[in-house]
């Protein structure tokens, strides 16, 4: 092959080792098939050589002598958005931003970018390594978005971003997406390994020294590990991840956040004019109803962040076809179901141990808090014995194997939003106004379906 620019070696993509012929195995650190071809320009400063001269040494310091400050937040213009990050978009921090492609990435860092433009001193540069600019261009004008202040690079070579970086100096910086980024110094594939820990340490340590902000997008494929957000997770600030529902909502959910709580989720519609917040959060999730409840649906009182939200439980019993019973969940861990399960074969004589047991949470919606087993508890009881549950009925409170119903968190904010909008009766563990107290699951099934 001929040099281009620079002389040809070949590095592992582990551990940086580098040699002047391919190996199908790296002498230093015994991984196989590691190797891989880049050109080594003699231009760019190599993070893999090493230097002795004009180094400053850092020595550490008292801890007690270091000044604590407050980090400083700017507002993405999005209150879904602003809520997830903490309070909005710590300055000197990096937001990596996970989702399966087509889900709506670019579509909130573009209406992220026009909010900010209005609002912030500084300008906006939006890196894109997949689109065009007349691709965005059109996408701005389908969403009506002010695009002044807004500078665009449609480039996936790290050195003309950093360029671009020093003679802009934005205060909000997007990349769209991290695993088009390339540079010669880390190999010539794009999306490897390598290069994504190279190129987004690159534009990390640019933005921690100045007062601007670093938001970075990334594909989640199905295999998954180096499109995705997990190689990088460890170097960023902040990591959100997008989840679609089956009825079209789409959440914004924190699984990393140092500036903030991981508990918050926003919670977006799309339509032809971008993502929208969605209205009346707290009972999208629940279904309307007049008359009699279905069988196998108890709704529940849940937290989310600083949130209450009402979730309908719906449960199946059905023969099981084999010898072997099984739990169909996506939305709930299968081990809860299979404990509340056990909880009320064992404490009431119910038998589930010959069923395929069916669990659905309307809306969509993931949860993993334990305030749901009062409900999911009464749930298989009424799909197992075709009895359903009163209507305009609340349940909170966690099961315990010795079938004791257990308080939980803010019951104050759950019974204060069930009854805000609309439900009557509402169960929980310990006794508050308008409630009714249980605590046990035999008091709360006999409560709910008589004895």
């Amino acid at each position: 092959m001929a040099k281009k620019n620079g002389t040809i070696t070949y590095r592992c993509s582990s551990c940086g080792y580098s040699q002047p012929k391919w190996l199908g195995r790296c002498p230093q650190c015994g991984s196989w098939n590691t190797l891989e071809e880049f050109i080594e320009d003699s231009n760019v400063h190599s993070p893999f050589a090493k230097t002795s001269a004009g180094v400053q040494k850092i020595k550490p310091v008292p801890l007690s002598s270091v000044e604590a400050k407050d980090s400083e937040r700017i507002s993405t213009g999005i209150s879904e958005f602003d809520r997830v990050l903490g309070g909005g978009a710590t300055k000197r921090s990096a937001i990596l931003i996970g989702g399966e492609p087509g889900i709506g990435k670019s579509t909130l860092l573009l209406q992220t970018s026009a909010k900010c433009a209005e609002n912030l001193n500084g300008k906006i540069l939006y890196v894109s390594g997949e689109e065009s600019a007349s691709q965005i261009k059109n996408r701005a004008i389908r969403l009506c978005l002010n695009v002044n202040n807004i500078e665009i690079l449609c480039s996936m070579r790290l050195e003309d971003i950093l360029s671009a970086l020093d003679s802009i100096n934005p205060a909000l910086v997007i990349i769209d997406s991290i695993q088009t980024v390339y540079s010669v110094e880390a190999g010539l594939i794009p999306g490897t390994i390598n290069q994504l820990k190279y190129c987004a340490n690159e534009l990390i340590s640019w933005v921690k020294e100045r007062d601007s902000v670093l938001i970075m997008t990334a594909h989640i494929t199905k295999e998954g590990v180096i499109a995705g957000p997990k190689s990088l997770e460890h170097m960023v600030d902040t990591v959100i991840s997008f989840e679609r529902s089956n009825n079209e909502l789409i959440f914004l959910r924190s699984q990393k956040n140092r500036f903030g709580s991981v508990d918050e989720i926003g919670i977006f519609t799309m339509d032809e004019k971008g993502l929208k917040i969605a209205e009346d959060p707290g009972s999208i999730f629940i279904t309307q109803r007049n008359g009699k409840q279905p069988v196998g649906v108890a709704t529940a009182a849940i937290f989310e962040g600083s949130r209450v939200f009402l979730v309908e439980i719906q449960a199946l019993t059905v023969p099981a076809k084999a010898s072997l019973s099984r739990v169909y969940c996506e939305k709930i861990d299968s081990a809860r179901i299979s404990r509340v399960a056990a909880v009320l074969e064992k404490r009431l004589g119910l038998r589930f141990s010959d069923q395929d047991l069916y669990i659905n949470v309307a809306g969509g919606i993931k949860i993993s808090e334990s305030a749901i087993d009062a409900a999911l508890a009464a749930a298989l009881y009424s799909a197992r014995t075709d009895l359903e549950l009163p209507p305009k009925t609340v349940l909170s409170g966690e099961l315990s194997l010795a079938g004791e119903i257990r308080p939980v968190t803010r019951l104050k904010q759950r019974v204060k939003a069930s009854q805000q909008l609309g439900y009557t009766t509402i169960y929980t563990p310990d006794i508050e106004e308008g409630c009714i107290a249980v605590k046990s699951i035999k008091e709360l099934i006999a409560s709910l379906f008589g004895k």
